[in-house]
């Protein structure tokens, strides 16, 4: 198993499993690696030590943190002098996403049919996730029901605008 340090076009730094290089690569080429924090698929690895475990003593609990540092501005965090979330936030973001994951049903495409669904009380109401237009989700909101939209992948805007 690989372990690899990626970075999405916009900063956000994050690790992917692969089973080889060649799986990394192949599935780079079919646009099956995204940012989980923004869906891009312009991911370039990091350069990374590889960690070889043989049996030495667990690493203390007082492992050094990279330590954001406040903008000349005062105003959003940064790390160095890169403008993406600190390691701090992305390891908070990443959290929430999983268990929204580990705790929604994927309803994929059907999701606007679904929510309406659960709405009038034709199903069991239970929390899903899932893709809508931005014409459905403001349709949904229209119609009183509560969606929740996810930051869209760089080509959906680009699709947008």
């Amino acid at each position: 198993m690989k372990v690899l340090d990626l970075q999405c076009q916009l900063g956000h730094v994050f690790e992917g499993w692969f089973a080889s290089e060649d799986d990394f690569q192949s599935q780079k080429q079919r646009g099956l690696v995204q940012c989980p924090l923004c869906a891009d698929d312009h991911i370039e690895k990091r350069l990374s030590a590889p960690r070889l475990n043989l049996g030495a003593r667990a690493p203390s609990s007082a492992s050094v943190e990279p330590r954001p540092s406040a903008s000349s501005d005062g105003g959003t965090l940064q790390v160095g002098t890169s403008p993406a979330l600190s390691p701090v936030l992305q390891a908070a973001w990443l959290e929430l996403a999983r268990k929204i994951v580990a705790n929604t049903e994927d309803v994929g495409a059907h999701f606007a049919q679904e929510a309406r669904r659960m709405h009038h009380g034709e199903v069991q109401e239970r929390a899903i996730r899932g893709q809508a237009t931005p014409g459905e989700a403001m349709e949904l909101l229209e119609e009183g029901i509560a969606v929740m939209p996810l930051p869209l992948p760089a080509a959906a805007k680009e699709t947008l605008q």
